[in-house]
């Protein structure tokens, strides 16, 4: 069966979150004058995304809300009770310099570029509508997706196999038509694949183990340049994959 259409991942698969993060954190830490207080900057990085990736598995649990993580992110953080205008109000002055280290990964729009006639596209993530839209726009790419689904409103995040099915229904599409790109190998690779889709995951650095393969789990890849060929799509591009 052909696949008709490819849903995305946002963050660490087109767009490059864990340079902007870190970038924007460590500028947003000169700023705030808080360096002083960690053995060293890659050690408050690294503290921030800790505590980062834990208040990402609360709300995805839905034990809090979408403004609640990035709350207690800061609190954590800065081992303070803040109030929430004065845990908002330090998180959007991180914001501001976060947005300013915002890129695309180099192989997204070549490949965009050589799928834009094969495929339709859309996106699904574990954030919220309003910032991904913006982000997506910010990036010059909105137009590029006809649908984006985020776990903020949706009420659901991946890897629940609802979420996945959600995206399919935007499209109009049974999952097997699908292809899910992602870069989370449980998250992303494993749970569309279990939900039915055609699963790529993509480990750009090689640094995860390998967890399953096809037909029963996500094909693994290095770079978006290695899709086109997986998806079975007549474009100029298609190296094979360096997984096997």
């Amino acid at each position: 069966m052909s696949i008709d259409a490819v849903v995305w991942d946002i963050d660490d698969t087109i767009f490059d979150y864990t340079a902007a993060d870190r970038a924007g954190m460590r500028d947003h830490l000169v700023a705030e004058g808080l360096l002083d207080g960690h053995p060293s900057v890659e050690q408050a990085l690294a503290r921030w995304r800790e505590i980062t990736d834990a208040q990402w598995v609360r709300f995805s649990a839905g034990e809090t809300d979408w403004q609640g993580q990035r709350r207690e992110r800061v609190r954590v953080f800065l081992g303070e009770p803040l109030s929430d205008s004065e845990a908002d109000a330090w998180f959007e002055r991180y914001v501001t310099h976060y947005e300013g280290a915002w890129a695309l990964f180099p192989d997204v729009l070549p490949v965009l570029d050589s799928l834009v006639a094969s495929h339709r596209h859309a996106v699904l993530s574990n954030s919220s509508l309003l910032v991904q839209d913006r982000k997506l726009r910010v990036l010059g790419v909105r137009d590029r997706f006809e649908a984006i689904l985020c776990a903020a409103e949706l009420g659901v995040s991946k890897p629940a196999a609802a979420a996945f099915h959600a995206a399919c229904e935007a499209l109009d599409l049974p999952p097997h038509r699908v292809a899910y790109v992602g870069d989370h190998p449980e998250i992303d690779g494993r749970g569309a694949a279990e939900a039915g889709l055609l699963s790529v995951w993509i480990d750009r650095g090689g640094a995860h183990p390998a967890s399953g393969g096809p037909p029963t789990g996500p094909h693994r890849i290095s770079s978006l340049a290695e899709l086109p060929a997986l998806l079975g799509a007549d474009t100029r591009f298609g190296a094979p994959s360096t997984f096997g």
